[in-house]
């Protein structure tokens, strides 16, 4: 598909923001939050315990994160169009597999197919895609292609339909199928630089380009140019690293958990189905906000605002028991907020940080150190479950890492200009920039 050189009215890389918001917004759905509505029957089936059904989403996460580093280099090379391709492809036989499964370890290894289609078609990739195409208004586009995996929660109660009344099995052939007819010719829409194709990122002309990086508007200087292993040479990188990885490990919990823990404490599926599907759609809010603020406040502050959100809103979570559902409302308002705005926050963090050349790899290796968290928090929660038969421990010791995370993002300061390199000496993150002010 040959893309007009002439400046179109609609930036096409707003077109590379709508095509992998909606491949995000299927499996996401899904794979990801749809795992939630499939736990019950597949435990009714087997009578597997939820510890040994939480582990298919650890080995999700493991694997996930195995291959992000990967993944992270080969979207430098070979771009994110094949990528987000292949990814689709697998992901849509790997749910066929799991609706034939018979055993654990089919479960398991149908979970592990599953896994690396997603490694292809994660934010490692689709960030990758819209990170090259923006530079002034990346926070706000990476909260607008975020949202897409946050849209894929309204597929829950449409999951939970289709295995009420076709059961788990054909449910998820179906779903299957639907992953090659609606995601690969989505993945067909997606380009690599803009350049190649005669534009500048956010649309820019070369006038426009020359003004917003003159010396004159240091705040715009964001043409970074680390490379993996300078990045990894930079503290601020492991304190956003470790951070990512506390809320991955928080949203691995919650989201696995939400409906068995609302069924523990006797609210109906179908209510808790609903619930499940809030807490990605609460948090499009989340991601949008924070896009906004991220490219307007100091990027260190808005992400720890949201791992503060997160702590009350798991606070909340824990004494719905006890204090009545009400408490549901301001829950998923608050924790979704928190969950949604630190999904965009640590893309942008990384971007602004480190610069777009190398920018896949680097995600990958962060995406990969993350898996640590992905991998504990779901078998976690299971076993505290298990243990304790209430899941009010797990959400309390969860809101107790979230306050640790905002320490640890604060700590995570712009790199000095005497430690920058390259290019990226010359062209200092906005943070930096107002810092030195």
């Amino acid at each position: 598909m040959h893309i007009d050189r002439q400046r179109p009215q609609i930036f096409y890389g707003w077109w590379i923001v709508f095509s992998t918001s909606a491949v995000m917004l299927y499996t996401s759905g899904i794979v990801h939050f749809g795992f939630t509505a499939v736990f019950e029957p597949i435990a009714d089936e087997f009578g597997w315990s939820y510890t040994q059904i939480s582990l298919a989403a650890s080995l999700r996460g493991l694997e996930t994160g195995l291959l992000a580093p990967v993944v992270g280099l080969l979207v430098d090379r070979w771009g994110p169009k094949k990528l987000i391709f292949f990814g689709c492809s697998v992901t849509g036989l790997g749910l066929i597999l799991l609706s034939q499964v018979n055993s654990l370890l089919m479960f398991y290894g149908a979970f592990i197919i599953i896994s690396i289609g997603g490694s292809f078609t994660s934010h490692t990739v689709t960030m990758s895609a819209v990170s090259n195409w923006f530079r002034r208004r990346l926070a706000m586009a990476s909260g607008i292609m975020a949202s897409g995996a946050a849209l894929g929660g309204i597929l829950i109660p449409v999951i939970v339909i289709l295995i009420d009344g076709l059961g788990w099995r054909t449910a998820l052939f179906f779903l299957g199928l639907g992953t090659w007819v609606i995601c690969l010719p989505l993945s067909l829409l997606v380009r690599d630089n803009p350049e190649k194709y005669g534009y500048l990122p956010d649309g820019d002309n070369r006038e426009t380009a020359v003004t917003a990086d003159s010396p004159a508007k240091p705040a715009r200087r964001v043409d970074l140019n680390f490379t993996a292993g300078e990045a990894l040479k930079n503290r601020a990188f492991w304190h956003i690293a470790v951070a990512m990885s506390l809320h991955a490990l928080i949203m691995s919990a919650i989201l696995t958990h939400v409906m068995p823990y609302l069924s523990s404490i006797g609210i109906s599926r179908g209510i808790s189905s609903v619930v499940a599907t809030a807490i990605p759609v609460a948090s499009i809010l989340g991601r949008l906000s924070f896009g906004w603020l991220g490219d307007k406040l100091e990027m260190r502050r808005v992400a720890a605002a949201g791992f503060v959100l997160l702590a009350l809103g798991l606070i909340l979570f824990a004494y719905i028991d006890t204090l009545g559902l009400w408490l549901l409302a301001p829950f998923l308002i608050i924790f979704g907020i928190g969950f949604g705005g630190n999904v965009t926050m640590r893309t942008v963090l990384l971007n602004r940080y480190f610069g777009r050349e190398s920018f896949g790899s680097i995600l990958g290796i962060a995406i990969g150190l993350m898996t640590v968290g992905s991998i504990i928090g779901a078998p976690l929660a299971g076993w505290m479950f298990d243990h304790w038969h209430s899941y009010r421990i797990a959400w309390l010791a969860l809101a107790a890492l979230s306050c640790v995370s905002i320490f640890i993002i604060m700590a995570a300061a712009p790199p000095a200009p005497a430690k920058v390199s390259g290019c990226a000496r010359q062209n200092r993150p906005p943070d930096q920039d107002r810092n030195a002010r």
